[in-house]
């Protein structure tokens, strides 16, 4: 994938109106855009409840039309890429429709509408990790180990499927009944080797996103999803992300987590996060399993 930029501020105006179907769901709002789709609250009318629908929309290459059909933007190669992300779309659909962990939302299957495809996803109640950290500053170390090390062991079912997620950040995770976190919005989320270098535009998360995310046809791993944990584990014990990537290339103005940290922290979690926001991909844990070893933790259901 292409990655450039920075989130751009969201703009509904493309997004289906409340009360439009798509089958047999009926949007009831907009919960948010990202750079692959738009993502609806909708309602089961066959009786099953609250939902959320993501609809294959890439803004940079696609437009609605008055008939709310999605169609390729006219320009060299916008047809052909978005043929491509919308085939890859289908199959990360089926991919994801595979996993059932409670710290990864749940893919309950896809279908055609309006031209393009969707994905029916769990809709996860609760208040998003970037609001409680605004109102709540930096947490205690357990309730930020509490908070990331159960994402790491759903997100492995990913890794070992042969997918990246490549946005997590706090405004994905959900943190939902009893205080259990939920990782959301696998839009960004694709094949980590094989992809054809044709591709859509991706807006990284500052803070969260690695190096390589900026650049055009760097190779990009589990490595890169650790990055991202580790930046939403240090946002979580500080108070702040990290400063973004481009910006650490020479003079790195990371300030390390035991540092920055208003509460000491132990060696393992200390060592983790440091590894975790290497600079450099290659200095990195190359696995959220060699990752998970540094916090001298037994993994979550594991006998001590």
């Amino acid at each position: 994938m292409t990655v450039r930029g920075t989130k751009r501020a969201v703009d509904h105006d493309d997004a289906l109106p409340a009360g439009r179907r798509l089958a047999h769901y009926r949007v009831l709002r907009v919960l948010g855009r990202g750079g692959f789709g738009v993502t609806y609250l909708a309602a089961d009318e066959r009786g099953g409840g609250q939902v959320a629908v993501k609809e294959y929309f890439p803004a940079e290459c696609a437009v609605r039309g008055a008939d709310l059909r999605v169609r390729a933007r006219s320009g060299p190669g916008r047809q052909a890429d978005f043929r491509w992300g919308l085939e890859r779309f289908r199959d990360e659909g089926r991919v994801l429709a595979r996993f059932r962990h409670p710290a990864i939302v749940e893919v309950r299957g896809g279908f055609e509408a309006h031209g393009t495809a969707c994905m029916v996803m769990a809709y996860v109640q609760g208040e998003t990790l970037s609001a409680r950290l605004a109102r709540e500053g930096p947490l205690d170390e357990e309730r930020a180990l509490a908070t990331v090390l159960p994402i790491v062991d759903g997100l492995e079912q990913v890794h070992a499927a042969g997918y990246l997620h490549r946005d997590v950040k706090p405004g994905n995770v959900v943190i939902g009944a009893g205080g259990a976190p939920v990782l959301l919005d696998f839009g960004a989320a694709r094949r980590a080797a094989g992809d054809r270098t044709r591709s859509l535009t991706v807006l990284v998360s500052d803070g969260y996103a690695p190096i390589e995310q900026y650049a055009r046809d760097a190779r990009q791993g589990p490595w890169t999803d650790v990055y991202a944990l580790g930046a939403v584990l240090y946002h979580c014990l500080t108070g702040r992300p990290p400063p973004e990537a481009p910006a650490r290339a020479g003079t790195d103005g990371l300030v390390p987590a035991a540092e920055a940290s208003p509460r000491r922290l132990r060696p393992g979690t200390r060592d983790a996060v440091d590894a975790a926001l290497a600079f450099r991909a290659e200095d990195r844990p190359p696995t959220l399993a060699a990752w998970r070893e540094l916090f001298g933790r037994p993994r979550p259901g594991a006998v001590e």
